[in-house]
């Protein structure tokens, strides 16, 4: 074509054909995509190539990134391998660096990380739930506001004061790092929450409602700034309008296009689907419009995901499968790339303006110190302990990829702000800041000691005329009624009456802040249907023991691995005596196996190892049983040890129940001084004595004893067991030498049951019985 443009695309290079008159010359411009290959011609170095070299350096940036990962994820440390890739240390091999790294090759690792950044920023806001911040707390608040306003006061005085002693050419460098300290972004603090497992403690939930309200609030102060200087300009007025119009433009196009497309994917999505992957595609490209909008109207790119990310309705349908679907790419592919890539650029090798650099090592050191003065001293007046409010202080002062993005993208990419050697210096303060405060965090604030002191909080300790308080944990609805046949067969009465805390544990998705819903104080949780059957259930039980049962239900909201800490607080501050945890196998009524979940599982083992109380497993088998009849027989083995008094102590109190049949089979060994210390068989043997008096009195306690040699022989008894009880109670834990175990513990596949309760436990097992495992009260986590 004569007239037009004609590009051709061989391998090594890329023609233009110029319009016009000029129709035989033509522009060479020669950019390398692909390689030909080992069996393509020319000899030239692959490297020479762009995708080929783009290529390997994915393969050696997500390379040495994990290795030095799993090196320092121990102790919490940042990631470090941009510095080692950069002038710093690969810079002292000139070859080495502008082969693999040449200058011309940056444009596509920049384009990467942008992407990320973007896409990560945007499911920071899907994350948020702009409405907790109407739902926290006057401490919450408290900390949240005057954390953002005295830095920002407090930089404004020293720039002031400060203006005529730093040079012209460095004042705008002075002012972006004043603003960009006082930033509080809140997916810092909950990764950081997040990586220290302390997300769900008092402190984390303090700390995200905290960071929530800081995050908000300096993003508005940051904005009022930016229109303030602005002002101060001759043509302000004209600046300043057009500059609110369109920042209101794609605020309307957010609110009103955006949102409302959200909305209509919601209502298409069927109840309990995820969202299809049409639709996940079609927000993605409306992520990258934003972003197009947002630059167009003069803002940092930043904040237009952001802001379309807070107007996605968090959590199911959409917001989690946003969260699931882009999760693993952005966080687990694309994670390393921005903060590699800022180290890349860190040069801690040439330095000249040593004068301005202390300077900004000053600046940075009065900035932490307002903002730790800040978060600190309003903390300890609404009552934070000192060490608590320490750790908040550092972990809500905590920087990462958001500060990083702010110094590399709004100043090295755009204005030019910083010189290399302090942007060099300010990327080297937000990876010492991140390490410290992790390591500051970790070492103040200690999740488990909140048990110390907690003591003889069981079954065994609580009068059979008092008061017995049980915490009941579930996933589904079949845990609730599982959990209801059970506390109806406890015996609650006037003489014994029963406290039931029912916990709801429902899976976070789409969300980032953890949430403890209290349904006595009219709160509302948005877990769905599933969720108000369960109420619904245990509401019915109340009414039905109007007088005798009281029930106090609650909602967790969590990430899974973090669940345990919602069960052990509410067990602890509830005063609890008992756990109820459902069993992670299910069957059906055919006595088939249909769910086994490891991540229950794992929730059942956190929970034996830091419950301030006993605990008790309780695997459900009702559905099986064909023929119910009107006695609920239940049965205790016993082989001795403080689980198994446990257990019994438990039986004997659903033995005052009439309906309740129990029958205590206790495992003697042929020698009868083998097994047990000398204390624990005075235990059991008062125990058991106190149970045959109770027998006498009453004629739905039978006991007897049963003597076997070895773990084969108590494994035939426990089988025959199976057919004759609608439950059998063992305990969790025995000594290793006990006789009539011997054998058994080698083929323990749950060792969270122990060896009798995984024998009767087992995922082929048809029986109709069901097992409570019990696990008295765990000294070590006192």
């Amino acid at each position: 074509m004569d007239d037009g443009i004609v590009i051709v695309e061989p391998i090594r290079d890329t023609r233009i054909e110029l319009p016009g008159n000029v129709t035989n010359d033509f522009c060479y411009i020669d950019i390398g995509l692909h390689s030909p290959g080992i069996w393509g011609s020319g000899t030239e170095n692959f490297l020479k190539f762009v995708l080929p070299r783009l290529q390997l350096q994915l393969v050696v940036i997500f390379t040495l990134t994990q290795s030095i990962h799993l090196l320092l994820r121990r102790f919490h440390l940042p990631r470090i391998a941009g510095i080692i890739l950069g002038p710093t240390i690969l810079g002292q091999f000139p070859d080495v660096q502008s082969t693999l790294f040449p200058q011309e090759g940056d444009v596509y690792l920049d384009l990467l990380s942008k992407i990320r950044y973007i896409f990560f920023i945007f499911l920071s806001g899907v994350k948020m739930d702009p409405r907790t911040v109407l739902r926290t707390g006057i401490k919450a608040w408290t900390i949240g506001v005057l954390s953002v306003t005295v830095p920002v006061t407090g930089g404004l005085i020293v720039s002031i004061l400060n203006q005529q002693k730093v040079h012209r050419y460095r004042w705008p460098a002075y002012k972006t790092i004043v603003g960009i300290q006082n930033l509080f972004p809140f997916p810092v603090i909950a990764s950081m929450l997040v990586d220290l497992k302390i997300m769900n403690s008092e402190l984390g939930r303090l700390a995200l409602a905290s960071a929530l309200i800081s995050d908000l609030v300096s993003n508005l102060t940051a904005t009022i700034i930016s229109y303030g200087r602005i002002g101060l300009m001759g043509f302000a007025k004209v600046l300043i309008m057009h500059s609110a119009f369109l920042t209101l433009g794609l605020i309307l196009f957010i609110l009103f296009v955006a949102r409302p497309l959200c909305l209509w994917i919601i209502q298409r999505t069927p109840e309990g689907k995820p969202v299809s992957r049409f639709h996940i595609i079609l927000m993605s490209v409306l992520v990258l419009v934003v972003v197009l909008l947002t630059d167009t109207v003069g803002l940092n790119y930043q904040y237009g995901p952001f802001l379309l990310g807070l107007a996605v309705p968090d959590g199911p349908p959409l917001g989690a499968t946003l969260e699931d679907r882009l999760e693993t790419l952005i966080s687990g592919l694309l994670a390393p790339l921005l903060v590699t890539y800022c180290g890349m650029n860190v040069n801690l090798v040439e330095l000249y303006d040593l004068k301005f650099i202390a300077i900004v090592w000053l600046i940075l050191a009065i900035c932490l110190a307002m903002k730790l003065a800040a978060i600190f001293i309003p903390a300890y007046f609404c009552k934070v302990p000192v060490k608590d409010a320490v750790a908040l202080a550092f972990c809500m002062s905590a920087q990462g990829v958001v500060q990083m993005s702010f110094y590399y993208y709004n100043a090295v990419n755009q204005s030019q702000t910083f010189d290399g050697e302090t942007f060099s210096m300010l990327t080297t303060s937000v990876l010492i800041q991140a390490a410290a405060a992790n390591l500051v965090v970790k070492s103040m604030y200690d999740y488990s000691r909140m048990y110390t002191g907690y003591q003889k909080r069981d079954i065994q300790h609580t009068s059979p005329n008092s008061e017995l308080r049980v915490l009941s944990c579930a996933h589904r609805v079949d845990d609730v009624l599982a959990a209801k046949k059970l506390l109806e067969a406890s015996f609650p009465s006037k003489e014994s009456p029963l406290a039931v805390y029912a916990l709801h544990l429902v899976e976070l998705a789409g969300r980032a802040h953890p949430q403890l819903i209290d349904h006595q104080l009219g709160q509302k949780s948005s877990g769905g249907t599933r969720t108000q059957k369960m109420i619904e259930v245990l509401f019915l039980f109340e009414q039905q023991y109007l007088g005798f049962v009281t029930v106090q239900q609650f909602t967790a909201m969590s990430l899974t691995k973090f669940m345990h800490h919602d069960i052990c607080t509410v067990a602890f501050n509830k005063l609890a005596s008992l756990i109820l945890l459902p069993f992670h196998r299910k069957w059906n009524h055919q006595g088939k196996m249909i769910l086994d979940s490891s991540s229950l599982r794992a929730i059942n083992c956190d929970v034996l190892d830091m419950a301030p109380c006993s605990v008790a497993i309780l695997v459900d088998r009702h559905k099986i049983r064909r023929n119910p009849s009107s006695t609920y027989n239940v049965s205790v083995a016993f082989f001795g040890g403080t689980d198994d008094r446990e257990a019994l102590a438990y039986g004997r109190r659903m033995a005052l129940s009439p309906g309740v049949h129990l029958t205590v089979v206790r495992f003697v060994p042929w020698d009868i001084y083998a097994g047990d210390s000398q204390w624990d068989a005075v235990l059991d043997a008062e125990i058991l004595k106190d149970t045959r008096m109770q027998g006498a009195h009453q004629e739905n306690i039978v006991y007897r004893e049963e003597r076997v040699k070895d773990g084969a022989e108590t494994a035939l008894l426990i089988h025959a067991m199976e057919e004759a009880f609608d439950l059998i109670m063992v305990g969790r834990r025995h000594k290793d030498d006990t006789p009539q175990l011997l054998g058994l513990s080698e083929w323990n596949d749950l060792p969270e049951l122990g060896p009798v309760g995984d024998m009767l436990a087992a995922a082929d097992l048809s029986t109709p019985v069901s097992v409570l495992v019990v696990q008295h009260q765990n000294v070590k986590a006192l």
